[in-house]
């Protein structure tokens, strides 16, 4: 892997910007390490730019999984789906950025 002068972006539908940010908010309480910094950014998020950093988006979905784990004894399925959800979408959205491109061209 070679790093750059630059991070790579990710755009993110509004909504699930906002459910990260909600999320968040409640790592942020449960004083998960690096929700805050990420929380931050997601809250930050207004009108139409939802565009995020690929390492803040991996530490958002990192910190998601954290709580939906210390959480998952107490939250209703529902709730702890939507918690996983939103932090599977997260993650996914990070790994196709950083995935190389897939050629179809023959040997």
């Amino acid at each position: 892997m070679t790093s750059s002068a630059f991070h790579r972006t990710i755009t993110l539908p509004a909504p699930v910007c906002a459910q990260a940010a909600q999320h968040l908010e409640q790592a942020v309480r449960r004083s998960i390490d690096g929700a805050a910094t990420a929380w931050r950014a997601f809250r930050g998020a207004d009108g139409d730019d939802f565009q995020f950093s690929v390492p803040v988006v991996e530490q958002a979905a990192g910190c998601l999984l954290v709580l939906a784990a210390e959480s998952a004894q107490n939250l209703r399925p529902s709730a702890l789906r939507a918690l996983i959800s939103v932090a599977l979408h997260l993650r996914d959205a990070a790994e196709a950025v950083r995935r190389p491109p897939v050629t179809t061209g023959h040997w």
